[in-house]
């Protein structure tokens, strides 16, 4: 039998650090429960100390998890670090406290200004002040990619001793070659005492496109715990991702003995649920979940594939969860058809709720010769957001042209259910549309970034909108859109990124 190599993922807190991919605590939720059903081992919720929502994400998500995975917060060496990540972590059964510092050159001369004595004697304090609250403790060496070994086995062997339950050595910067990293682990296994007895964690990021590589070497070498994140989010250019380093462990398992508990089929709806969360789209040749994964242009490629699927695609699309038979939905389409496909993509309503989404699959339809899986998941993520909105856009009425004064009309409702018709004009559609929001929201965010892309291909694909708007305390915010009609998924989603900074700003203040 392999090795259990553990999934730690950090998506709601390594993940979250990536510019404009902050979440509220509610979205985090949604995320930690697609985790659950993935069978991750550990669930790294988030940084207490940071902030009040982070607080509550670790106190939720350690609600949610119950038995099924190990729920972590993160913390500085810092006491009182420690002591709030204990309460966050109360609601946990299966709590770990992840602490630690940085112990290459760089980080005690420049960052921390202390000594290679001083960063030993923290590192075991550190320790043994979070087993004051809990059992399992992670101990982090910051940097470790570019420490001396012989320290890097002297703070190691420091934290063992003083009952680290984990050990983890993350290459922070990207910097090492996959051998040499695979070289330091294995330096920890034959000369640090007792490790045989803690997990070996790794974490490592993509600076230099190598953090799946980097991961695997250290499994290789004796890891039993990688750390990653969906899609490879991540500060700078990421961390090691998680849909990556599962299946080549599945491909590759007997020659690095080992083997994951992850439920591989549910990495596609993973990274499709990430990104349209975070706002991050995934490039279209990223490797397992990118929409190019398991697409064939060339003809030869063509040829080879349908000979037999091997010669050229080592994954079946199902392992992943990618789409491989489908039924062709279109406006000919009746209520069992479409309830079918929608079960299939995970979505089921009751009866009462069914009429109002084949309407808004109809509206669809009639634009299009056919409506892709995309086009429902858009469907139903677009009415998943008014569902849980603040403020929610009924109608938008535009004029413009040459010599038109561009001028918009919009009808939105609050949370109170009160409707509020206004109208403004702009420089342009969208910017009339805008200004008409900003007459009846209580915020206001300037505008950062504004794409558009198509939600499927062809010419009549629905037109999805992400903006991105900076709030008075310099933190950003994403909103999504989608609609038949450009201007109308513009102003759905400023809606959305509106309601989102509204509703941050709620779980930030406690309420």
């Amino acid at each position: 039998m392999t090795r259990k190599i553990n999934i730690f993922d950090t998506t709601l807190r390594d993940g979250e650090q990536s510019p404009g991919a902050s979440m509220n605590t509610e979205e985090k939720l949604v995320i930690a429960q697609q985790l659950l059903r993935m069978h991750v081992d550990v669930i790294e919720a988030g940084f207490p100390i940071s902030s009040p929502g982070d607080f509550r994400s670790v106190q939720e998500i350690g609600r949610l998890a119950g038995d099924d995975a190990v729920v972590v917060g993160l913390t500085r060496a810092v006491d009182k670090d420690i002591d709030r990540a204990a309460e966050a972590l109360k609601t946990a059964k299966r709590p770990r406290i992840h602490t630690g510092l940085g112990v290459s050159p760089q980080h005690l001369r420049e960052k921390l200004r202390i000594s290679e004595d001083e960063c030993v004697e923290r590192a075991i304090h550190c320790v043994k002040y979070a087993k004051k609250y809990v059992d399992d403790v992670e101990f982090y060496a910051e940097d470790a990619g570019r420490a001396d070994q012989k320290f890097l086995e002297r703070v190691i062997q420091a934290v063992v001793d003083a009952g680290a339950t984990v050990v983890n050595i993350p290459d922070t910067t990207g910097y090492q070659l996959p051998d040499d990293f695979g070289a330091r682990i294995k330096g920890l296994v034959d000369n640090v005492r007792g490790i045989e007895n803690v997990t070996i964690s790794v974490h490592t990021h993509n600076d230099l496109g190598m953090a799946t590589a980097l991961a695997l070497a250290g499994v290789k070498n004796g890891a039993t715990q990688i750390e990653c994140t969906i899609n490879g989010l991540g500060e700078r250019a990421g961390n090691t991702a998680l849909e990556e380093v599962v299946m080549a462990i599945k491909m590759h398992g007997d020659e690095l003995d080992a083997h994951t508990g992850i439920v591989t089929q549910e990495l596609t709806r993973a990274s499709h649920l990430v990104s349209r969360i975070t706002g991050m789209n995934v490039q279209a040749n990223k490797a397992i979940v990118g929409s190019n994964a398991f697409a064939h242009s060339s003809g030869i490629h063509q040829d080879g594939v349908l000979k037999a699927r091997d010669t050229y695609e080592i994954l079946d699309p199902a392992d992943v969860g990618a789409a491989g038979s489908e039924i062709i939905l279109s406006a000919r389409s009746g209520h069992a058809a479409l309830k079918h496909r929608l079960a299939e993509l995970g979505y089921t309503f009751p009866d009462d709720e069914f009429d109002e989404i084949y309407q808004r699959f109809l509206e669809i339809a009639d634009q299009k010769k056919e409506v892709y899986d995309e086009d429902l998941e858009s469907m139903v993520q677009e009415r998943q957001r008014d569902a849980s909105a603040i403020y929610t856009l009924d109608a938008l009425q535009v004029s413009c042209g040459d010599p038109l004064v561009p001028t918009a009309t919009a009808t939105i409702s609050d949370e109170s259910g009160e409707k509020h018709v206004v109208c403004a004009t702009g420089t342009g559609p969208v910017d009339a549309a805008y200004k008409a929001v900003d007459q009846v929201v209580s915020v206001h965010g300037d505008l950062q970034e504004f794409s558009v892309k198509a939600v499927t291909r062809g010419i009549d694909a629905l037109g999805e909108v992400t903006v991105r708007i900076q709030a008075e305390d310099g933190r950003v915010f994403t909103g999504r859109g989608s609609d038949n009609d450009i201007v109308v998924s513009s102003a759905k989603a400023y809606v959305n990124a509106i309601n989102r900074m509204i509703q941050t700003q709620r779980s930030n203040e406690g309420k």
